[in-house]
């Protein structure tokens, strides 16, 4: 049987990542900087109430919530910055997101543009521990995952921890620009992380990993309060 989320018109939400040849953002880095893209789509003002995003948002809020990730360098990027949206910028990742669109209403130009090929490195083998009270977006330890997937996937538990939250939380969280981490559990912590009552993505299978798998616990510290 078809739910009715199913049923609805479904959109996606188009996120791009700067990817240059010669100086590729680091992936810790760059999976960051797209958790923080999807919030900074969803706490614009274009995004709410009359705003000129606020449609397409609602319709595909009330769909399956589906991101995908592409990749551009020089003269992509720049027509991809040509395209209404917003930047995010990390420590040297850029990512921009868009307004959702129709599963099949890609703008030309970023339709072009790979998904597949998105793999990044860190610099060190295990990313720093985040500071104390740091919201942090824990990957399942147990799943592969390129980094345009870990990207989506990271960002979609950014967006789960957004709905969890109260209005004033929300707002909180946008004044201070966003601030959260993106690391992997470690295989004794994820068990508790994924029943400790968060918010946890669970895929729904169309490419890379099987439907149902959880990849991110969403620990934001307001949602443990």
């Amino acid at each position: 049987m078809i739910s009715e989320r199913d049923a609805a018109p479904q959109y996606v939400l188009p996120l791009v990542v700067r990817i240059e040849k010669a100086e590729p953002p680091a992936r810790t880095d760059a999976l960051e900087t797209a958790a923080r893209a999807v919030l900074a789509m969803l706490g614009d003002e274009r995004s709410t109430g009359d705003g000129t995003w606020a449609e397409p948002v609602r319709a595909w809020q009330d769909g399956r919530i589906r991101k995908v990730v592409r990749r551009a360098r020089g003269a992509e990027w720049r027509r991809a910055g040509a395209l209404p949206g917003v930047t995010v910028t990390g420590h040297r990742a850029e990512v921009r997101v868009y307004p959702p669109v129709p599963l099949d209403g890609w703008p030309k130009e970023l339709a072009k543009l790979q998904v597949s090929g998105t793999d990044l490195d860190d610099p060190e083998p295990v990313p720093p521990a985040p500071d104390d009270g740091t919201p942090v977006l824990w990957l399942n330890p147990a799943l592969e995952m390129s980094a345009g997937k870990a990207m989506a996937q990271a960002g979609h538990g950014a967006h789960l921890a957004w709905l969890g939250l109260s209005p004033a939380d929300r707002a909180a969280w946008h004044a201070a620009g966003f601030p959260l981490a993106v690391r992997t559990a470690t295989p004794d912590a994820w068990p508790t992380l994924a029943t400790a009552g968060l918010p946890v993505v669970r895929d729904a299978g169309f490419t890379e990993i099987a439907p149902g798998s959880p990849t991110v616990a969403s620990d934001h510290p307001a949602l443990r309060r």
